[in-house]
C-alpha cells in the first residue's frame, strides 16, 4: 500500500481526562508500525499537524455532555468511515456521568461561582446514545494492547479478538487468588470485563470495576454476596457500582434498584 492510499486515523477528545489517548502514545515502538500503516490524520494531543476529512477510522474519547459536544459528535459521525469509542467516558459516560442520578444544577451551584455561564446537558452520556458506533473499547483506560488489536484488526479486515468474559478469567490465569474467598475482600471482578490483567486482585484489593460489566452479569448475585456474606453495607454497595462505569446500563439499573426498591 502506498502513502497515498494509507488509511486516516482521527483522534478526537469529548468530556474525558485523556487517559486514554495518552495509552495511544504509550504504545511508543508499536505506534511507529501503526504510522507504517496509517497517516494519523487528527490527533491534538501528539501533534498540531491536520489533514482535512473524512477519516476511515476515528477514535473518540470522552462523554457527550454540551450542546456543542452533540454537534461535534455528529460532525465526527458524518466525516468518519469507522467510528470506535475509547474508554470508560465514550461507552459509559464516564465518571461525569455521576451527576446523572441527581439535579445536575446542584452541581453547577455549588461548583461555578457564576452559573449563569454554564451551558450544558442535563446527563453525561455516552457517544452511543447520540451517533451509530462501529466498536466500543472499554477501560479507564484503556489496555494499549487491545487498541493496538482494534486497529489491527480494521486494517486486516476483520473482527477484533477483545475479551467479553469477567475479570476472574484473567485472576485465574495469573494464578492470582480470589481475594473474596482468601481474604474477604469485597471484590467487582465477577460483573467486570476483562483487560486490565487483574492488576488489583495482584495486590490484595478488589477489582473496582474499570473496565464495565462483562457479558451478562449477574450484579444482584454478586452485591447480595457482599452483603450477605462480606457484611457489606448497601450504601458501600452503591458505592462501588457508582465509579468510573456507573452509567453503564448493568451497574446503573443494579445500584439503582437500591433506591427505588428501598433493598
Amino acid at each position: 500500500m502506498t502513502d497515498n492510499q494509507k488509511p486516516k486515523l482521527a483522534v478526537w477528545k469529548f468530556a474525558s481526562c485523556d487517559g486514554c489517548q495518552l495509552s495511544l502514545l504509550d504504545c511508543e515502538v508499536e505506534l511507529l508500525d501503526i504510522v507504517g500503516q496509517i497517516d494519523i490524520a487528527y490527533f491534538l494531543e501528539a501533534t498540531r499537524a491536520e489533514l482535512a476529512g473524512p477519516y476511515d477510522i476515528s477514535l473518540v474519547e470522552g462523554s457527550i455532555t454540551t450542546p456543542d459536544d452533540l454537534d461535534r459528535i455528529r460532525e465526527v459521525r458524518r466525516l468518519s468511515k469507522i467510528l470506535i469509542t475509547i474508554g470508560a467516558c465514550a461507552t459509559a459516560g464516564g465518571i461525569q456521568a455521576l451527576r446523572n442520578f441527581t439535579n445536575v444544577n446542584e452541581y453547577i451551584s455549588t461548583v461555578y461561582a457564576n452559573p449563569r455561564y454554564i451551558d450544558t446537558l442535563e446527563k453525561s452520556t455516552p457517544v452511543a446514545d447520540h451517533v451509530f458506533v462501529d466498536y466500543q473499547l472499554r477501560g479507564c483506560p484503556i489496555n494499549k494492547y487491545q487498541l493496538l488489536e482494534v486497529i489491527s484488526a480494521y486494517l486486516h479486515r476483520r473482527q477484533p479478538n477483545i475479551p467479553t468474559f469477567s475479570l476472574c478469567m484473567e485472576c485465574k490465569r495469573r494464578g492470582t487468588p480470589c481475594v473474596m474467598v482468601a481474604h474477604g475482600t469485597p471484590c467487582l471482578g465477577p460483573i467486570t470485563q476483562a483487560g486490565c490483567g487483574a492488576i488489583c486482585p495482584t495486590y490484595h484489593r478488589g477489582c473496582y470495576g474499570c473496565f464495565g460489566p462483562m457479558e451478562t452479569p449477574n450484579t444482584t448475585a454478586l452485591s447480595r454476596l457482599w452483603q450477605e456474606e462480606l457484611t457489606v453495607s448497601r450504601g458501600d454497595v452503591v458505592r462501588a457500582l457508582r465509579t468510573f462505569n456507573a452509567y453503564a446500563e448493568a451497574f446503573r439499573k443494579e445500584s439503582e434498584s437500591y433506591e427505588y426498591a428501598g433493598r
